[in-house]
């Protein structure tokens, strides 16, 4: 139990499992399973003969396993969510569940190099096997490609100057932590918002070092797939780079440009949004500072 308390509460546990509107006897998927606290709803709720498959690529996640002969979990990432299922001969399912973005406890373990609150080293790596990091993305990569890092995931105006401020520093010497990084920052971080922009600093070489937006869009895609006909996606995300991939594909099934009219001139899409956009209450807020930015939103695979 002492790993599952790490992870603090699930945000918007309710809203986000009814958005699966669960079938007992359905086939579910919680591509982010953290803690488990999504997942472990969805069980509840499920009958003896329903599944529920849950994948994280971090291997402390695996200290949170659910003791079920009807859950399963994967350790990969969720980029791979369709070669996974199959391998468990599994094709369809009636529901997937995503808790986009950086758990509670990837945050507050200094050593991942996530949180803007502690010293720790320059990770930010999601699955601890994977060979790019932070501290290569920092020293290693040349200014266009930092700059681009800062501009479109970080969506900083100044990302030029942030750019070849790292590129100087580091000729002198290489930037080792999250702190050293602060300091060759620190021109940039007024104090009244010193810690909205170093947030999106952090959230710039994050997304870089995961892949994000890439892996976002191959999930969201093989999604549409994996569904069946009436089943639901249920999505929490946390900034608007995500929340706009995820509203543009859950509107018109395509991240860019229009879908194609039928013969009668209406659009042929392929989910239909169930509700409005959801976002906690303050009461959420106040137990959890995590839920401030999510966004959920619930889509229905539509009948061919």
């Amino acid at each position: 139990m002492r790993a599952t308390m790490e992870y603090h509460n699930p945000v918007l546990l309710k809203e986000t499992v009814d958005g699966l509107d669960i079938k007992p006897d359905g086939i579910y998927v919680d591509v982010t399973f953290g803690g488990g606290g999504h997942s472990r709803e969805i069980m509840k709720r499920l009958g003896p003969n329903g599944k529920l498959f849950a994948f994280d690529q971090d291997t402390d996640a695996l200290e949170n396993a659910i003791e079920d002969e009807r859950f399963t979990l994967i350790n990969e990432n969720f980029r791979f969510i369709k070669r996974f299922l199959r391998f468990h001969n599994v094709k369809q399912v009636d529901g997937i569940l995503a808790d986009l973005g950086v758990s509670s406890h990837q945050f507050d373990v200094p050593e991942r190099g996530f949180s803007t609150r502690f010293e720790g080293a320059l990770d930010m790596r999601m699955n601890q096997k994977d060979e790019l990091d932070a501290f290569k993305v920092v020293n290693f990569y040349d200014e266009a490609n930092l700059r681009r890092v800062f501009l479109d995931y970080g969506e900083l105006k100044n990302a030029p100057v942030i750019a070849r401020t790292i590129i100087e520093s580091r000729e002198v010497s290489q930037i080792r932590d999250t702190e050293q990084l602060k300091k060759v920052l620190n021109r940039f971080l007024p104090a009244h918002k010193s810690n909205k922009i170093l947030a999106q600093i952090y959230q710039a070489i994050r997304i870089e070092v995961n892949q994000e937006m890439d892996v976002l869009k191959e999930f969201i895609e093989q999604s549409l797939e994996i569904l069946k006909p009436g089943g639901r996606l249920s999505v929490i995300s946390y900034h608007s780079l995500e929340d706009r991939l995820v509203k543009r594909f859950m509107k018109n099934g395509m991240f860019e440009g229009e879908p194609e009219r039928d013969m009668f001139g209406n659009f042929s899409v392929p989910f239909k949004t169930i509700g409005k956009l959801i976002v906690p209450d303050e009461a959420e807020i106040r137990e959890n500072n995590r839920a401030r930015s999510a966004k959920l939103r619930i889509a229905e695979k539509i009948q061919p």
